[in-house]
């Protein structure tokens, strides 16, 4: 697979663009809107993944805490996907950008006529100029929200796949926390940050903790799945804090910012 250098996924997660009482976080909405502009300006072409449907539909339907049955979740996720794309539409367009909302299930890649379909539609966006915003299509879909050992897993698994389909040079996981750990820095002050490692192992899974944020479904597992999908298919994968999307500029550039994943050539 011929990777194309100046393509980069950015996935980026519920924890991320939501606050600790569970509201839409603007501020990093409209920061992240502006990175990727930017970048996108620098001569990239940029595919954003993006959780939070069922949180942000969560707290616009006034519900006093995450639903639990299968049909409000999917209440829950149409009506918070079409507040996430209105806020992305609002930010994005205030630095003159389009952006294309793109949903999935699994049978779209596992598909063979559906991926190559999907294939030509990222390339056509990316050729315009345009911004895809993909997001599981939770509405519709189970496998994301329910099941136990999730094709996508929270999104991490979805932006590796779409890294692959779109033979992105780049892929870049946005966490809550500043990448990947010796230890959890949440409960460990000392856990030092491990800047670059060439291979995904057993000894590196050992490392990795359970559930990340409450408000998200992802933890540091379902990302270094993500980034060993990716780097198989020589994709440098990157995890680092998304409440500093800046931290992009150092990644294009090839400058350390949180954990990178090296890309097997």
């Amino acid at each position: 697979m011929t990777l194309k250098q100046n393509r980069i996924v950015v996935k980026v997660g519920t924890s991320t663009l939501t606050n600790e009482r569970g509201k839409s976080d603007l501020r990093t909405f409209d920061h992240l809107a502006c990175v990727l502009s930017d970048i996108q300006n620098m001569g990239y072409e940029v595919i954003l993944v993006s959780s939070g449907a069922i949180a942000v539909g969560t707290n616009k339907l006034n519900m006093a805490e995450k639903p639990t049955a299968m049909r409000m979740k999917q209440a829950a996720a149409a009506v918070g996907q079409c507040s996430i794309m209105y806020l992305y539409d609002k930010f994005f367009g205030g630095y003159d950008k389009t952006i294309a909302q793109i949903l999935l299930n699994a049978e779209d890649i596992e598909q063979e006529e559906k991926k190559e379909n999907l294939t030509n539609t990222f390339d056509a966006l990316l050729e315009m100029g345009i911004i895809p915003v993909v997001n599981e299509n939770d509405s519709v879909s189970y496998t994301e929200i329910e099941s136990e050992d999730r094709l996508f897993g929270d999104n991490d698994m979805l932006s590796a796949v779409v890294a692959v389909l779109c033979s992105a040079g780049r892929l870049v996981i946005l966490s809550d926390i500043d990448g990947f750990y010796d230890a959890d820095p949440r409960l460990h002050p000392t856990a030092k940050l491990i800047q670059q490692i060439e291979r995904i192992d057993d000894s590196v899974y050992e490392l990795a903790g359970g559930a990340g944020s409450r408000r998200g479904t992802g933890g540091m597992k379902t990302k270094l799945q993500a980034a060993a999908l990716a780097t198989r298919q020589g994709i440098d994968t990157v995890i680092t804090n998304g409440k500093r999307p800046e931290a992009l500029y150092d990644i294009v550039q090839g400058r350390p910012a949180g954990t990178l994943f090296l890309g097997q050539k």
